[in-house]
This record gives structure tokens, sequence and C-alpha cells, in this order.
């Protein structure tokens, strides 16, 4: 510590501004996450009455778990969950794995047409069908109300490609040359040496991918009229709009109140237990984006 006060009296005016600068942003930015984290956790355990009334309390005889209560006991939420933790896990690896056969034949440079096929790719990233053109090509393929028009439809993403083939252009060229000389066929060099000191990029796509499919409910709603099959963020659009009072709706008053008082206690619950599969998994995955595996990849 008191090193790094003598390098930092040692700076200019101008170079202690910009450290200063840097670390208050930095604080703002760290608060900006944390505080409505914060707001929401305590949020789901307050009565409502209480929250609307008084705000944050920590009197923690106003503090109720009935909000978790109900979730928990709503069939719906905890099957729209574990539909959820399904379209997630099945989504990301069916990505994840067609992104990475078709990253790496585009990053080896004996690849014949891959500029071609490169710039196939990139003019999807701008212009598509639209979303009539779209269901209509769910529908004819079958697929509407299935699992499958959630897993298959948006599991190719150009940009993970991208991605993916400027990970395999950066590994060094010795390890092809260095599996060639052990007999090592392309398939046999991809599967046993290429895929384990891939392990970053390709847990960095799976993270980004279970989060995406996590949080979209917008193809659910087109292409799944079964509840059974709902995930849990349009279970919970549901549950919110059914309990939330609708303007000119014919009702006493106490039912209207009672009404918007199970909307505002699952509203703050179902946001924390939504987000618990990500928070869980993000220290599994931090590793990965701060280091790789490739130190001594060629020797030995």
């Amino acid at each position: 510590m008191d090193t790094k006060m003598k390098k930092f009296k040692r700076l200019s005016f101008s170079d202690k501004f910009i450290t200063i600068s840097g670390y208050l942003g930095m604080v703002l930015f760290v608060l900006a996450i944390i505080i409505p984290l914060i707001y929401v956790v305590i949020a789901s355990f307050m009565d409502p009455t209480t929250l609307s009334n008084q705000g944050i309390t920590f009197d923690f005889s106003k503090w109720s778990t009935e909000g978790y209560t109900r979730v928990f006991k709503d069939d719906m939420i905890l099957r729209g969950f574990l539909n959820s933790i399904f379209y997630s896990t099945g989504f990301a690896l069916i990505s994840v794995g067609a992104t990475i056969l078709a990253a790496y034949p585009l990053s080896r440079p004996d690849f014949v047409g891959k500029k071609f096929i490169t710039t196939l790719y990139v003019i999807t990233m701008f212009f598509g069908g639209g979303l009539m053109p779209t269901y209509l090509l769910i529908d004819n393929l079958k697929m509407i109300n299935t699992v499958w028009a959630i897993l298959l439809p948006g599991a190719i993403n150009v940009w993970n490609i991208i991605l993916a083939r400027t990970y395999f252009q950066s590994l060094p060229k010795e390890l092809r040359e260095a599996s060639a000389i052990d007999g090592a066929s392309d398939i046999t060099h991809f599967f046993k040496i290429m895929l384990p000191i891939c392990k970053p990029i390709i847990a960095v796509l799976l993270l980004y991918q279970f989060v995406a499919q996590w949080n979209s409910y917008f193809d659910a709603m087109i292409y799944l009229d079964d509840a059974q099959l709902q995930p849990l963020q349009l279970v919970i659009r549901s549950i919110l709009i059914q309990n939330t009072p609708k303007a000119g709706m014919i009702a006493d008053i106490q039912s209207s109140a009672a009404m918007a008082k199970i909307a505002q206690l699952l509203k703050y619950s179902t946001i924390v237990v939504s987000s618990l599969p990500l928070l869980i998994m993000y220290p599994f995955f931090q590793k990965y984006f701060d280091k790789g595996i490739m130190a001594g990849s060629v020797k030995g």
C-alpha cells in the first residue's frame, strides 16, 4: 500500500486527475449495479403494502416470505423454471456445437471458398426475412408448439462464429504440424487437440447463449400455445398480467387491491428466483474470462 501511495504521489496533476476519475467512475458503475440488486432482494421479503407506503425498511417484523412461498408452491412457475433450464441448456449446447463446427473450417488457411462462405454469413447479420416469413417457415417445418421451435431457429449466431473463428486463428499453427507428424487426422486433431485447448471460448459462448435464451420470451410467445411448454419468463409475464387490475375492469376496490398486492408480491420474488441460475453459473465460468490455457501447449 505504501509503495502504491508513493507511486501515486509522484504522478503529475493530470495523471492524478485521470486516475481518481477512473476510480470514481468504477465505484459509481459498481453502485449502479449493486444498489438495484440489493433493493430487489430486500423488496422480495417485504410486505407490498409496507413497501409502497414506507419503502425499504430493515424492520424484520415487516418482512415476509409469502412471495417465495407462492412462487415455490405454484406449479406453473415450477414447470416454467424447469422448461427454461431445458431450453437454455439445450439451446446453448446446440448453438455452441454448431458454432464450433462452422468456425473451425473457416479458420483453416487451406479451406477453399472460406471468404465466400464468410460473406454469406455476414450478409445474414444485416438482412433477415422478418417475422412473418420466419413464422411460415417454422409452421411448414411442423415445429409450431414443439420444443424445436425454441431450440433450432436461433441456434446459429454469426457473431459467435466470427469470435470462434478468430480464436482458432490465434492458435499456433505448429499444433497441427505436430499432430500431423504423429499421424493424427483432421478429425482427431479437432476433437483431441483443438477442443481441449479451446475451453475458454467454448465456455464464453455457452454462457452467452445460455443467458440469451434464459432471458428470451418473444419466440416462446409466438411459437408456443401449450402452457406445458412455456418457459419461466412467459409464465411470469402471464401471472403478472393476470394479477394486475386493468383499467375499467368491473371489480370492487378490495379485489383490485388484493390483485395488485399479489402482483407486487410475485414481481420481486420471481425476479430473484429467475436470476439464481445465472448468479450460480458466473463464478464457475469467470476463470475462462480472465486466463487462457495456451501456455506451453506447443512445448513438450
